[in-house]
């Protein structure tokens, strides 16, 4: 009994918008102890209820044990806590420029020697514009920096001439003027879009791999706005063609730049390569709350031999897992008197005990039950696992049938895509 209660940890989360509330909240139910810092305003009520909340982190150093950092853009004070010889789960200058400057980001694959699509980058409108007409083809327009985090900018061309997005950068020019800051046109090339992710612990990447589909647009079929994230499926491997050719070789790199934490690089791949798109250095949402319920150890356990460099095999279910978000108005828009109108303290109700793969997000809890707070419309993430992707489909949604949440809205067909996929990606010879 002694020896547990000396293992157990002090761990305080660094949060950008609450997202780790899902984490914070496990690891506390494994018996540590837990403090959760928020940094944005609207965001500042999640986690009321769930867990010990803090006005300033630094206050609390001396406390912790172990930092998680949960958001792109601390890699410095990351840095520096490092030095003092604290335990950090978080990132680098470095990864902080891999997913904020996409710029930096493409050349340092490129000096890596890994194949990446033609780009060129902008800070106006109309020079953009007339690259487009000057070189009639299909791209991608896609942020950099914070603004990326307004998913619904990036856009997807489909017209070989360029004239649609022409039309959308017109739009753009006139609503954002001088103030969207810069982005890259892509070259769009059609293929799977898969990405695969590892843990690092300083050191070097652990086993197994996490090989991840996401589903962004806010509707079944991919139709609709792209929102970020509404779910995703995904499964672990010991070995991957493509995250062989691309994220292993930024093994050195990662170590020299002391770096701990989780990476993720979307790419495309068809027959003729592997085309990365773009770095997610740190956890993605929802996709650490998905690979949690393939977990098979302790997240307490887990973070801390991470963030002590130790190296180690990481246990996790054999087949798959999927995750879909539950989500309210004006998701995902940010319209405050909509949500105000139609979403907030709107309460989750359960029809059955579901003990496993709910997770709740932007929530507070009052008198045990679980409140919409916070100001996006994320209500809950449901997961599901199975050894075939329809056992773990089943498996979600046989749970999401059973919560009740007002003016609710999700996907219905997340893991659907596996089962095309899986055929090209199969003939292509990357699984």
């Amino acid at each position: 009994m002694k020896k547990n209660i000396v293992n157990k940890k002090n761990i305080l989360f660094v949060s950008r918008y609450g997202e780790t509330l899902d984490i914070a909240f496990a690891i506390q139910k494994e018996g540590h102890k837990v403090k959760m810092f928020i940094e944005d305003k609207g965001c500042k009520e999640i986690g009321t209820g769930f867990i010990p909340k803090v006005l300033d982190w630094k206050k609390h150093k001396d406390w912790a044990d172990l930092f998680i950092f949960d958001y792109t853009g601390y890699g410095e004070i990351c840095e520096s806590l490092r030095k003092e010889g604290k335990l950090v789960i978080g990132g680098s200058v470095y990864t902080d420029n891999l997913e904020l400057d996409r710029n930096f980001g493409q050349n340092e694959l490129k000096r890596l020697g890994i194949k990446t699509l033609p780009f060129k980058e902008f800070t106006s409108f109309k020079e953009a514009i007339e690259y487009v007409t000057k070189n009639p083809d299909s791209y991608v327009i896609k942020p950099s920096g914070e603004i990326q985090e307004l998913k619904q900018l990036l856009f997807v061309g489909s017209d070989d001439s360029g004239s649609d997005v022409i039309r959308v950068l017109k739009a753009y020019e006139k609503t954002w003027g001088d103030h969207f800051g810069a982005f890259q046109l892509q070259k769009k090339v059609k293929g799977v879009e898969i990405s695969a992710s590892a843990f690092f612990n300083g050191k070097k990447f652990l086993s197994p791999v996490n090989i991840t589909f996401e589903h962004k647009k806010l509707f079944p079929g991919e139709l609709g706005v792209s929102t970020g994230e509404m779910g995703s499926s995904m499964f672990w491997v010991k070995e991957s063609p493509i995250f062989d050719a691309t994220l292993l070789k930024f093994e050195k790199t990662l170590a020299d730049k002391n770096f701990i934490g989780h990476i993720d690089l979307n790419c495309i791949v068809n027959g003729n390569g592997i085309f990365p798109l773009e770095f997610t250095s740190r956890f993605g949402y929802p996709q650490i709350m998905i690979q949690r319920a393939g977990l098979l150890e302790p997240l307490g356990v887990f973070f801390t031999k991470l963030a002590e460099g130790k190296n180690f095999h990481i246990a996790v279910k054999k087949g798959f897992q999927v995750g879909v978000f539950m989500v309210v108005p004006p998701f995902p828009f940010t319209d405050k008197k909509a949500f105000n109108l139609f979403s907030k303290d709107a309460v989750v109700i359960f029809k059955k005990e579901l003990k496993e793969g709910v997770h709740p997000m932007h929530l507070k809890q009052i008198n045990g039950e679980w409140l919409i707070t916070g100001d996006t419309g994320i209500a809950v993430l449901v997961t599901g696992t199975g050894i075939t992707m329809k056992d773990a489909q089943r498996n979600m949604y046989n749970k999401v049938q059973h919560i009740i949440i007002n003016n609710c809205y999700y996907r219905t067909d997340i893991g659907d895509r596996w089962f095309e996929d899986f055929d090209k990606l199969w003939s292509w010879g990357w699984l």
